[in-house]
């Protein structure tokens, strides 16, 4: 869930050095509208195939408000950091506020198949199948996005307006459409790490907040990782998932100590820019 959470966060800064602090945002529209399908085509547990329309209009949507955000905002700021960051941040809270006051501030649940709430016993542990659909999303994702920017004409052009923006302009190619092509991935990928994280880590619920709680940890992530890198940022979500979990599950039962995960991230956090100031992958500056 990290990894589908920071790989878009990690592909628009990377390719196009934007921090996008609205990423949190197109996490969260996403969730919104999978739960939009879902719970008008059904009222209680819903089919696999009213499930995977439910997917595809979370992809979609995330993949919509990144678009128009990289078009209308950032596109006008390309070169102007502070500005990108400002402009996210506003953003990110101005829709927030909007969906508290269409949706309200409860969390709204999500119909779901049934098969995804029961779990498989493997030799003497039950794994939710929740956490299997996210494993396997998180591997094809990863897979596709390899493959997109190594063996496709368009990542190929991504990669190299990075490089060298001016030169692939005087070859005739419009950067800037691949360039929108990039955050369009990347929100597309938001899109359906909001909805599988409410499917797997929240019960099945949706808030106007949830994009923003994730958006910490996929930062972290991709820090951890090298700003920049796919690989990196999968290496780093499995690291950090590791690191939450097993200080959570024997120490944080204590009282006092419930949040002990999250500041083993930190600390893991800390060393990583310590010893390794460009993260497990990155680029040199």
């Amino acid at each position: 869930m990290y990894f589908l959470a920071s790989s878009g966060l990690s592909l628009i800064y990377g390719l196009m050095d934007i921090l996008n602090f609205a990423h949190g945002l197109f996490m969260t529209l996403g969730a919104y509208a999978g739960w939009e399908v879902a719970s008008h085509l059904t009222s209680s547990s819903a089919s696999p195939l009213v499930f995977a329309l439910a997917v595809v209009a979370s992809v979609l949507g995330g993949a919509i408000a990144a678009g128009v955000t990289e078009v209308v905002l950032i596109r006008p700021l390309y070169g102007k950091p502070v500005s990108q960051i400002l402009v996210t941040i506003g953003l990110d809270l101005a829709v927030v506020g909007l969906l508290m006051g269409g949706f309200g501030s409860s969390a709204l649940q999500i119909p779901v198949p049934i098969w995804l709430l029961k779990a498989t016993h493997i030799g003497s542990v039950d794994i939710p199948n929740a956490d299997f659909l996210a494993l396997v999303t998180g591997v094809v994702v990863l897979v596709v996005l390899e493959w997109f920017l190594r063996r496709t004409r368009y990542g190929i052009i991504i990669r190299a307006g990075v490089e060298n923006r001016e030169m692939v302009r005087a070859l005739g190619i419009d950067v800037g459409r691949a360039f929108t092509v990039v955050f369009v991935i990347g929100g597309a990928m938001a899109g359906l790490a909001g909805l599988l994280y409410s499917v797997v880590f929240s019960g099945d619920l949706i808030s106007p907040t949830q994009g923003d709680s994730l958006l910490i940890f996929a930062f972290i992530v991709v820090v951890i990782g090298g700003l920049g890198s796919i690989r990196g940022s999968a290496v780093a979500a499995l690291i950090v998932g590791l690191v939450q979990d097993y200080p959570t599950f024997y120490i944080g039962g204590h009282p006092g100590w419930a949040e002990i995960g999250n500041l083993s991230v930190v600390l893991l956090l800390a060393l990583v820019l310590e010893w390794r100031p460009r993260g497990l992958f990155g680029r040199i500056a």
